[in-house]
C-alpha cells in the first residue's frame, strides 16, 4: 500500500466528490439517516451564465447552506432574500426542522439575521482580522 501523500492545490471536482461520498457513507452507517439531497437555487441571464445562486444540502432534518452568491450588478435588489426564502420553503418541504450556515464579519452576517438566523458560535479572527459566524434558524414545520 502507497502511503505517500499527494498535495493538491487545486483538487479535481470528482475527487471532492469520492470524499464527500465516502463521508456520507460514513454518516449514514453511524446515523441510520439516509434523507441526504443536494440543494441549489440559480438565476442566470439570457446566455445561461449564472448570476446569483445558492447551494447546499438537507439532511437529517437539517439545511446547511454552504454558498450564497450574487453578481454585484443585482445586489441589493432582494434576490439574495429570495434565493435564501426559496431554499427555505424547499427545507420546510423536506421537513427540515432547521437551517444552518456560516458567514465571515465582512460579509453578511446582518442580512441573514434579517431573515430569522442566529448567531450560535464564532471563530475569531478568521480570516486574519476577522470573523467566521456560525448561524441557525428554526423553523417551525406548520408554517
Amino acid at each position: 500500500m502507497n502511503e505517500a501523500f499527494e498535495l493538491i492545490e487545486q483538487p479535481a471536482p470528482e475527487d471532492m466528490s469520492f470524499l464527500g461520498d465516502r463521508l456520507y457513507e460514513f454518516n449514514v452507517g453511524a446515523t441510520a439517516i439516509r434523507d441526504g439531497v443536494l440543494l441549489g437555487i440559480f438565476m442566470r441571464d439570457a446566455d445561461g451564465a449564472i448570476t446569483a445562486g445558492l447551494h447546499g444540502h438537507t439532511w437529517g432534518g437539517t439545511c446547511e447552506i454552504s454558498r450564497l452568491w450574487v453578481s454585484e450588478d443585482l445586489r441589493h435588489r432582494g434576490i439574495g432574500s429570495r434565493l435564501m426564502m426559496a431554499a427555505e420553503a424547499e427545507a420546510r418541504r423536506r421537513c427540515c426542522r432547521q437551517m444552518f450556515l456560516s458567514t465571515h464579519s465582512f460579509q453578511a452576517p446582518a442580512f441573514y439575521e434579517r431573515l430569522g438566523f442566529a448567531e450560535i458560535g464564532r471563530i475569531s479572527d478568521y480570516p486574519a482580522g476577522h470573523d467566521q459566524i456560525f448561524l441557525r434558524k428554526s423553523l417551525q414545520l406548520s408554517e
